[in-house]
């Protein structure tokens, strides 16, 4: 596998560009060192001849400062060249980090259910972090050292044609072999870095099940399926070092290949009176000084197998893209919006339908409650209008208009839904509430929250709407998180709201709160209440219950309750609360 350095540059250089003064600066540095590396042997060459000669012990003192002088500007300009490459390099990848989390984050949910947030984790930081590491690297040890190798080539030319010849036939050979190894641990990195990517998705996991692996006594399965993911990485690894030892061998010949070159050389020259015995030191020193680019550019060419994995796994990142796409911009009415489901089909794999041929119709304002069974199809509907997913057949349409027509923040601004695991993340009480929109201004937050009955608990914060919440909302309880999720959806406004069970696992007196405030959530709103339990759809308008994805029964709950021979009527005649569950 051969991967291009166009390759690697193409991920960065959108976000090197903003960066080209201190990319110039760098450049700078770069050639100030190189061009030191090439004056100081001529030094030490004219001190040599000069001592041979009998010079004063003036002139050669002072050439020894000289040297000394320019070593340590020499060591200054190439540690702020590395400071300036890895600040460079590091600013984009960071970027770089950003790009793929916001790629991520609009690829469709078909993407997220077969990647575990594991692997996310290791592609977008593990990945560029190597990207990184490379980067920051190239312009210092690739580019600067082939400049520096150039550099070399060219003053021992000057020295004496043959030399040069020689050391720019040996430089192309050297060069030419170290690319036809370079891709050759590529396919067995890709392979270790996948299995890494496995072991934290397993990680990640298991880490969340705790509570549940020791409450089951399954640690010991748990330690034996990481002992086989590491198994499994041990062997990759194995396979990656084998191929870096054949580099690592071919490095170390050519460089006692130049030296052989450069003894030899200069013995041969100097036995026959073309060049002085300092020019014979500066033969030696410049080959030892063009031994370290191909040593670099041998250790480089490791670093590459890790680079080109990463790299292959980013390009693949990048290029995975989503089936659900903006539509073209359509505009909602204003108000509580209507609802249909027009021959509506769906299937998460091919042949397994999971919704079959839905049809359901709501006029603006009405309040839609969904019976069914676990796996009935309920939560795929709610899904569906979101767009996390487009049906397979048919059209799901709002406000008269088919949903592909609209962008999907239009969409997504206009639905609200609340589900009974409310998300909560570590941030300030006004980001939970906002998702980080500064444009809704503080009052209007402390207006809802006063609206929905959480002034008791706000007034407890210690920091008002800047307290920051604990990841999960921890140090909350359930009703409270509920509440929160209720204010993120007035703060919205939408026309069409959509409840996901949102009042189960509540005490009598937390519920009967939850319920006020979904009172005042409905009001002059569409919405959709998706239930186990009969109880909790007692407030809407039109019952649909579903069972194994088909909608086998629709209409006025009223009607449905007093018709003997529906199968809601036959429901609430049960008594059985759960009866749906």
């Amino acid at each position: 596998m051969n991967i291009p350095l166009k390759t690697y540059w193409t991920l960065l250089a959108r976000h090197i560009q903003p960066q080209m003064a201190r990319f110039w600066l760098l450049t700078v540095l770069l050639l100030s060192s190189i061009g030191l590396q090439v004056v100081n042997p001529q030094i030490v060459r004219q001190f040599i001849d000069a001592a041979q000669a009998g010079a004063a012990i003036d002139s050669l003192l002072a050439s020894a400062l000289l040297f000394l002088g320019v070593a340590l500007i020499q060591q200054i300009v190439t540690v702020s060249a590395t400071y300036v490459g890895e600040n460079v390099a590091w600013t984009a990848t960071n970027q770089l980090r950003a790009e793929l989390a916001d790629h991520c984050l609009h690829l469709d949910m078909t993407f997220h259910n077969n990647t575990s947030p594991g692997q996310l984790i290791e592609r977008i930081d593990g990945d560029v972090a190597e990207l990184s590491n490379f980067f920051s690297q190239l312009v210092i040890r690739v580019v600067g050292n082939i400049i520096l190798l150039v550099g070399v080539l060219a003053v021992l030319a000057v020295e004496d044609w043959r030399l040069g010849i020689a050391f720019t036939v040996f430089a192309i050979v050297a060069l030419l072999l170290l690319n036809q190894v370079r891709s050759l641990a590529v396919p067995y990195q890709k392979q270790l870095r996948a299995a890494v990517a496995d072991l934290f998705g397993f990680l990640e996991e298991r880490l969340t099940g705790t509570e549940d692996i020791r409450s089951s006594g399954a640690v010991d399965f748990v330690l034996r399926e990481l002992y086989q993911f590491s198994y499994v990485i041990l062997g990759h690894w194995r396979n990656v070092q084998t191929r870096f030892l054949i580099l690592r061998l071919t490095g170390g010949l050519l460089l006692t290949l130049a030296n052989v070159i450069a003894i030899v050389s200069g013995y041969t020259l100097f036995r026959s009176g073309l060049i002085t015995l300092g020019t014979v030191y500066l033969i030696i020193q410049y080959t030892n000084v063009m031994g370290r680019p191909i040593r670099e550019l041998t250790q480089q060419t490791e670093n590459l197998q890790n680079i080109g994995a990463a790299t292959e796994r980013l390009a693949e990142l990048r290029s995975n893209t989503s089936s659900i796409e903006d539509g073209p911009g359509a505009r909602l009415p204003d108000g509580p919006l209507a609802l249909d489901f027009e021959h509506v089909s769906f299937s998460y794999v091919e042949g397994e339908p999971v919704l079959k041929d839905i049809r359901l119709n709501l006029t603006p304002g009405t309040t839609l409650g969904i019976l069914g069974r676990t796996g009935s199809g309920k939560t795929t509907l709610a899904r569906l209008v979101l767009r996390l997913y487009d049906p397979s057949e048919g059209y799901v349409s709002l406000g008269g208009i088919d949903i592909r027509q609209l962008t999907l923040s239009a969409l997504r601004q206009r639905v609200a839904i609340v589900t009974q695991d409310v998300q909560l993340f570590e941030a300030s009480v006004r980001d939970n509430l906002t998702f980080f929109d500064r444009s809704i201004p503080d009052d209007r937050i402390r207006a809802v929250i006063d609206e929905l009955e959480l002034a008791d608990w706000y007034r407890t914060l210690p920091h008002g709407l800047d307290t920051e919440l604990e990841t999960g909302g921890r140090g909350l309880s359930a009703g409270e998180g509920q509440l929160l999720a209720f204010t993120r959806v007035f703060l919205r406004d939408p026309g069409l709201v959509i409840l996901d069970e949102a009042s189960s696992r509540l005490d009598p007196a937390t519920e009967a709160r939850i319920e006020r405030a979904i009172d005042k959530l409905l009001h002059n709103r569409t919405a959709i209440i998706i239930a186990h339990r009969l109880s909790t759809v007692h407030r809407a308008h039109e019952i649909a219950i579903l069972d194994r994805g088909m909608l086998i029964e629709h209409g006025h709950r009223e009607g449905l309750a007093s018709d003997p021979t529906s199968r809601f009527h036959h429901l609430l005649q049960t008594g059985l609360e759960e009866v749906l569950a």
